[in-house]
């Protein structure tokens, strides 16, 4: 933990936290933070943590939308994964509208698409 500044809202003087190695919404393991491969960590506060990882799904979900739209081999071919990526879509706008301040790292009008193009797009069986 540090207790500078946050990185995406500005606030100081709380805690602040960083993830490095974790999974992805698909279950793929992810390290964006090691020494290595990145040397200037962002820090961020509980609320925009959170945020963080609300985007880190959004972007994941929508990497395979993409996939699955131009004709590649997606997730989201998976009939039970693209159910899962729609309940957590409805996840997220709901988190962002019960958010006391806009979101600095995603904006609800993205995810709101995002959620339109999931629903004409023909779910797989």
């Amino acid at each position: 933990m540090d207790t500078g500044i946050c990185q995406a809202c500005g606030t100081s003087g709380g805690a602040l936290m960083k993830f490095s190695l974790g999974k992805d919404f698909f279950g793929r393991s992810y390290d964006r933070l090691s020494p290595s491969s990145d040397q200037s960590p962002k820090w961020y506060c509980a609320a925009c943590s959170m945020h963080k990882n609300l985007q880190r799904d959004f972007r994941d979900i929508r990497a395979e939308y993409d996939k699955l739209s131009a004709g590649q081999g997606s997730e989201l071919s998976k009939g039970d994964e693209f159910l899962r990526a729609s309940v957590r879509l409805r996840e997220i706008m709901t988190i962002l509208g019960a958010a006391q301040e806009p979101s600095t790292l995603l904006a609800d009008r993205d995810v709101k698409l995002l959620m339109e193009r999931l629903n004409t797009a023909t779910m797989p069986v």
